[in-house]
């Protein structure tokens, strides 16, 4: 099959999450026979700050963020057996949900695939005469790297044909123990930028955790916190490429998951973190969401915690024998149940089960 595919970035990670996501699943598609072609536009300094080059697995097509430039990418995809527009592209993003729609063949498929799916879902109601609702029924799939249920059926009830979600998942030829480097040794690290409905839940459960651990030592990497008022204990080292995402990972005696609000407030969305940092081995603490155990196990395989005092709390007992058994057994879980051949399988079986998917 033939897969055209508008995001926001394959190649960089650059204030932009969802790049380990798009390089697992496409990956893993390429690896069963697909061919894909990926749209993103030159914006946000995405291409100035690049961790990957051009990969084997996908073309990449880079265009101006303008929509004549967007128009040329459509039409270059008249040959696509499936059209799929991504969620959060930043720039152009109402233009394209509809031109997608509006450039599909008859004999093409188009899926509208939402990488924050609690998000859209607010967005389109709570917004009056939001745009993307009358297309939600146009789409002949929707695909969510999250949400479970809940948005399941939210989607349906807005006219939605099909929706699946295609989970978060571990790409092991990327994320993987490795050595540790001392830049990264504390008793514990969060890696995520600084976004507003984010800010608030790093401040509970990691830098209130932190405040009162004043003989713990923290790390807190990713974008925007330069002006963030934090405890000495705090080391801020800004933007983690993703070749240090391992080493991030397993060095740590344990790293922090923290949600969005959005996907912390429906549950069922695990954010990539968690798989990449399984992948490494790494002992997790996440903060509580419905729907954990579908994934890992709590205190065999993932640490829960509801605020920063139990966050706190954990850190205190947590030695550095437990923080490796739970570590090594979120790594087995991982391996047998959550990599991106498993989700790639998933959504094959979805075209499979509606036909649309050649013999």
């Amino acid at each position: 099959m033939k897969i055209a595919f508008f995001g926001s970035s394959l190649v960089s990670a650059y204030w932009n999450g969802a790049a380990t996501y798009y390089r697992g699943i496409i990956s893993a598609l390429h690896q069963r026979g697909h061919k894909v072609t990926f749209y993103e536009p030159d914006a946000f300094e995405r291409q100035q700050n690049r961790d990957i080059p051009d990969p084997d697995y996908a073309t990449v097509r880079v265009y101006e963020p303008t929509e004549k430039a967007a128009r040329k990418m459509l039409e270059e995809a008249s040959d696509a057996d499936l059209l799929v527009k991504a969620s959060g592209v930043g720039v152009l993003d109402e233009f394209l949900e509809k031109e997608v729609l509006a450039h599909r063949k008859e004999s093409q498929l188009a899926a509208f695939w939402d990488v924050d799916a609690p998000a859209t879902l607010h967005k389109v109601k709570t917004t009056e005469n939001d745009p993307f609702r009358a297309l939600i029924p146009q789409y002949d799939y929707i695909f969510t790297y999250g949400g479970g249920e809940p948005v399941i059926q939210q989607y349906k009830a807005l006219g939605a044909k099909e929706c699946v979600p295609i989970y978060n998942a571990l790409d092991p030829e990327t994320h993987h123990p490795v050595a540790p480097k001392e830049k990264f040794s504390c008793d514990a690290a969060f890696l995520g930028n600084r976004l507003p409905d984010r800010e608030h839940r790093v401040e509970e459960f990691f830098l209130k955790a932190a405040a009162s651990l004043p003989d713990h030592t923290f790390i807190l990497g990713g974008s925007g916190w330069g002006d963030k008022p934090m405890s000495e204990n705090v080391d801020y080292i800004g933007h983690v490429g993703t070749n240090d995402h391992n080493a991030f990972n397993c060095t740590p005696k344990a790293v922090l998951n923290i949600c969005r609000d959005s996907m912390a407030t429906n549950g069922f969305s695990p954010a990539t973190r968690v798989f990449e940092a399984a992948g490494a081995g790494a002992c997790i603490i996440t903060d509580y969401w419905e729907g954990i155990p579908t994934f890992l196990e709590p205190d065999k395989e993932i640490l829960v915690a509801r605020n920063g005092e139990e966050v706190a709390k954990i850190l205190r007992e947590l030695t550095p024998e437990r923080a490796r058994t739970i570590g090594q057994a979120a790594l087995k879980r991982v391996l047998s149940e959550h990599t991106y051949a498993h989700r790639a399988k998933e959504f094959e079986q979805v075209l499979e089960q509606n036909k649309k998917v050649e013999a």
